[in-house]
């Protein structure tokens, strides 16, 4: 699961796109328990969600020309134009250039060889979340792609990520963790649309995983609140219960209660 030992490759930060903050805001609210603060008045409208004074997440007004409501996820770079140049180079592409968050960091949002959104962070005085791998916190993220074999080439290119096959009851999970880092790093997944046919409808994405204690409770909050359950909870032998969700807006989100490690 996610930790907040940021190394190079590793998920660092995530963030909503909503066309409607103030009712993104109530639904994470009572969803989560996160209280949202304004970044102040030179950020366009960013601000942060926190858990007990903790930042777990981002959230940031959306127009009808920035595509639709989603989830982010963004992984650690080094150098965020090197990284940008090298997804160039690997036949992704470049939909926000590089650029400095006052001197908190450098980000830029890039897409992958099938055209999925995701993020870079170059951190500066901030590195990244404050918490990960709690509940009501950030702890695992899922591609969901239709080659793995040319995601894994785009990724290990791109971020250095090492992919492994998991066996687990029914078939084989793709994992992703950083260069070098070892199955103990292990911070997501990658899996094929082929296999989640109630993905395949929305195309190739990035999902973020949120740790919850009780996802059966979160997902009929989460129903009452005027979201949309996704993937009602289920348990996974070995891996926990989760359930896919989407907020009021349509951004798609999962939870999950993990399984103790054994051993």
């Amino acid at each position: 699961m996610l930790t907040t030992r940021f190394v190079t490759g590793a998920p660092n930060w995530t963030d909503v796109r909503a066309p409607d903050l103030d009712g993104a805001t109530s639904f994470y609210g009572e969803l989560f328990g996160w209280r949202f603060r304004p970044a102040g008045p030179d950020a366009g409208g960013y601000g942060f969600f926190q858990l007990d004074g903790r930042t777990v997440a981002g959230g940031v007004p959306a127009g009808s020309d920035q595509g639709p409501p989603a989830w982010t996820v963004y992984f650690r770079s080094e150098d965020a134009r090197a990284t940008a140049e090298a997804a160039e180079q690997a036949h992704g592409s470049v939909l926000v250039q590089p650029v400095d968050v006052m001197d908190e960091g450098r980000t830029a949002i890039l897409a992958d060889q099938a055209g999925v959104p995701f993020g870079v962070w170059q951190p500066g005085r901030t590195e990244g979340v404050d918490v990960a791998g709690e509940p009501g916190a950030l702890c695992w993220v899922e591609l969901y792609t239709r080659d793995i074999a040319a995601a894994a080439a785009f990724y290990h290119q791109v971020l250095g990520l090492e992919t492994s096959a998991v066996s687990f009851p029914g078939g084989t999970y793709t994992c992703v963790n950083p260069a070098g880092a070892g199955e103990d790093a292990m911070f997501g997944g990658v899996v094929p649309l082929a296999d989640a046919p109630s993905e395949a409808e929305g195309g190739p994405y990035w999902l973020p995983y949120f740790a919850v204690e009780d996802p059966d409770a979160v997902t009929d909050r989460a129903r009452r609140l005027g979201g949309t359950v996704r993937m009602p909870a289920t348990s996974v032998p070995g891996v926990g219960r989760m359930a896919r969700l989407a907020d009021p807006y349509g951004a798609r989100f999962a939870v999950i209660r993990g399984e103790p490690a054994q051993g």
